[in-house]
């Protein structure tokens, strides 16, 4: 509990201010005029936010220092970094105006402090929209202007996410979804490594937190060996670079609890089977040009040395990620008998690799003089410019399409004069084609790769030379969508498909009108509506023209009034390979396996779950995305007038949480109460005769537990298999997984 005692809060707010001001002198030279802009932006910021807390209790003034001293010492921000962050709460929730801003500040400070303040009020909006949506797409475009505004828009996520305990539940899991849907994947493009591995972190311990501090207190164990490590392998490191004359620096680091989990989740291994736990990095003070040779030679020594795993080799050196990443990677056996990833680089490389893209603008900022060139900021922030300005998209699917492209790797591709052009992994031909012109997309009709003709749709890989062919007659076509990967070549596609269509409206609306008349339906707002829904077509456009193409006929349309709505049938797949086939008795219309199976599960009452009395009318279902049993963390989504209940790591539940905040319930297992639940686990294995009668045996005899239905495929010897079945809580569920674990030739079991 916090106690309030206004002197000391004075002196605490002293001395941070008195930290930030030191901070700042170790970051950028600290000029008379620069301290006295920064303490008038402290003291608008202190008068401003005078007697305001924050939810724990503190002086709000702590929040705005705080985000301006993770500005400096963790993202190495410059003076007017310092300035909006002091400022970037005052016009959003105190008096102060935009324009005092400007009239004191400057344009560029107003700018900046414009770009990271919400929008209380979207006029227009409707129940459906999502204000979160468009506060992002503000954000973004406002970065495009001015790539400070994300910077300390991330600082800003941080410093509330590591105060976020003060905050109700839902407000948590709201603040930790918005994060886990925006912030963490732009600190991964940004290249702000450090930040988003925290974010991860902090993510997971409100959305998983049993889980949280299950592996950190793992990883706390292994003190021991990380000390043995210091003792044996980084000895001889420091050994092998100071007897080759190194001037460096040594740093070691644990791997996070996030990439721990889901390390294990994705190979379904447990924890002690993390191979990769420890890293070390080799920082070494060498000029730039011979630092990309040295760290090849450094490289060389340690491989000389120690056992090494090919596989795990990565060369960022030669070939920079697009964010501007360098370094060389090796995975080495140490004396101890645990791998540990090395990581080389020169001090300038280092410097990017923790600060990302604001190593880049930073430099600029501090050489507006120097022309630079392929600059990575510029580039990026050109690219999703144009992608932002597309106002005919809403706000949220603006935001969907562009978190798209921030987690995809690069290749590079050159043209027939040599020419270097990045593009993501798996582009096609006509991301190819659409990179250099539109036009040149538009009438592609295939490559030369690497001398060898390929169709528009071909998946190009790094290294490719590639000559682009046209046609005078080619013309985009509806499958083209699927082809590419690139927004670019997506906004230019739909942008033609749009034209060509529109010369079809007249048509296909008269012949929509004459089916309509013929089946006695008005042609209204309301049908237009309902076929739209029904087909899933965004536009009037896009029905007419499938209308006037023949794509829709009357008979699809009749289809489309007698049912209303498309078939919810479910279907059941159960697939037999070879001993398996003959485990149970079914045929084409009925599974019924080992376990007895009734419709009884589908009718549970799944008044099961405690929520706020605000909705505890509404009737409860678990969401099918993530299956949620007794004992799993659990949220509730307001969805077509029922409350869908998802785990609180389910993927799906989280971007609803990311995007519409007002949709969030509040929801809590009902004690003493017990309800059989489907849930799902996914195993592979090595096939041998028998091995899915044990299974079998394992989930009816020994759980008792009722199957819904089985999937299992064999390739080459390995088997992947699914299994759906009802359980009664979360204990049950990892007491089965534990069970097919321990069969022999089962390598992985993972919940779905």
């Amino acid at each position: 509990m916090y106690e309030i005692d206004e002197e000391k809060e004075e002196q605490a707010i002293q001395a941070k201010y008195e930290e930030l001001i030191a901070a700042c002198r170790q970051v950028f030279p600290l000029t008379p005029k620069t301290e006295e802009e920064i303490f008038r932006a402290f003291t608008l910021a202190k008068k401003s936010h005078k007697g305001i807390r924050r939810k724990s209790g503190e002086p709000y003034i702590f929040h705005p220092l705080a985000v301006a001293l993770i500005a400096v010492q963790e993202v190495g921000l410059g003076p007017i970094a310092v300035v909006c962050a002091l400022l970037h709460d005052v016009v959003e929730d105190t008096d102060v105006t935009l324009d005092e801003i400007r009239t004191i500040f400057g344009e560029r400070v107003a700018i900046i402090v414009d770009g990271v303040t919400k929008i209380e009020d979207v006029i227009g909006l409707q129940q459906s929209d999502s204000k979160q949506a468009e506060n992002y797409r503000k954000i973004l475009l406002s970065m495009c202007n001015d790539a400070y505004v994300i910077f300390l828009k991330l600082c800003d996520r941080l410093h509330n996410m590591r105060t976020l305990d003060s905050m109700r539940d839902t407000k948590k899991l709201a603040i930790a979804s918005e994060t886990s849907y925006l912030y963490i994947p732009l600190a991964h493009r940004l290249g702000l490594y450090a930040i988003k591995t925290e974010l991860e972190d902090l993510v997971m311990r409100y959305t998983n937190p049993e889980k949280y501090y299950e592996i950190a207190t793992l990883i706390d164990a292994t003190s021991g060996t990380e000390e043995r490590l210091k003792q044996t392998f980084t000895k001889q490191v420091i050994e092998i670079l100071d007897s080759h004359g190194y001037k460096y620096t040594i740093k070691t680091r644990v791997k996070s609890v996030y990439s721990c989990w889901k390390k294990m989740e994705r190979k379904g291994i447990p924890f002690k089977e993390i191979y990769d736990l420890y890293a070390m990095r080799i920082i070494l003070d060498e000029p730039p040009e011979v630092e990309k040779q040295e760290c090849f030679n450094v490289y060389s020594l340690l491989v000389g040395k120690f056992k090494y795993n090919p596989n795990r080799t990565r060369d960022w050196i030669s070939n920079p990620k697009s964010n501007g990443y360098e370094s060389l990677q090796v995975t080495i056996m140490t004396p101890i008998g645990q791998w540990v990833e090395v990581q080389i680089r020169s001090t300038r490389m280092d410097t990017i690799a923790e600060k990302g893209m604001a190593a880049h603008f930073l430099y600029k900022e501090a050489h507006p003089e120097e022309n630079i060139k392929d600059n990575p900021v510029e580039e990026w922030l050109q690219q999703i410019r144009s992608t932002l300005e597309n106002t005919e998209k809403s706000a949220l699917d603006l935001v969907q399409e562009f978190r798209e492209t921030l987690y995809t790797n690069e290749i590079v591709l050159f043209t027939p004069k040599g020419h270097s052009i990045k593009l993501p992994a798996h582009s096609s031909v006509l991301d190819f084609a659409f990179a250099i012109h539109s036009d040149l997309g538009l009438h592609c009709i295939g490559a030369k790769v690497n001398s060898k003709v390929e169709s528009v749709g071909y998946r190009l890989h790094a290294g490719d030379q590639v000559q682009v062919l046209t046609g005078r007659n080619a013309q985009p076509e509806d499958n083209w969508l699927e082809l590419v990967r690139t927004q670019r070549a997506k906004e230019a596609i739909k942008d033609a498909l749009r034209l060509q269509r529109k010369g079809f409206r007249e048509e296909g609306e008269k012949r929509l009108k004459e089916i309509l008349e013929k089946l006695h339906y008005r042609y209204n707002l309301s049908n237009l509506g309902q076929l739209k829904s029904y087909f899933e077509i965004a536009s009037d456009t896009d029905l007419f023209y499938q209308v006037a193409t023949g794509s829709l006929g009357e008979n699809d349309i009749l289809e489309c009034f007698d049912r209303g709505q498309p078939s919810k049938t479910r279907r059941h797949h159960l697939y037999f390979l070879g001993p398996y086939r003959n485990l149970f008795d079914w045929d084409e219309n009925h599974i019924q396996p080992t376990g007895t199976y009734t419709d009884a599960q589908e009718n549970t009452n799944h008044q099961s779950i405690l929520l706020d009395e605000n909705y505890e009318s509404y009737e409860t279902l678990p969401a099918p995305c993530c299956n949620p049993v007794q004992g799993d963390n659990v949220v509730g989504i307001v969805a077509d007038g029922k409350i869908m209940v998802h785990r609180t790591t389910c993927r799906k539940a989280r971007d609803e949480m990311a995007t519409h905040e007002n949709r969030i319930v509040r929801a809590r297992w009902r004690p003493g109460e017990t309800v059989a639940l489907l849930s799902g686990i996914a195993f592979t294995a090595i096939d041998r005769q028998g091995l899915l009668q044990e299974i079998t045996r394992i989930v009816s005899e020994e759980m008792n537990l009722n199957m819904r239905a089985i999937t299992i495929e064999a390739i080459e010897g390995v088997v992947h298999g699914i299994i759906m079945l009802y359980v009664l809580n979360l204990d049950n569920l990892n007491q089965l997984m534990d069970g097919i674990k321990n069969l022999e030739g089962v390598e992985q079991v993972n919940r779905i």
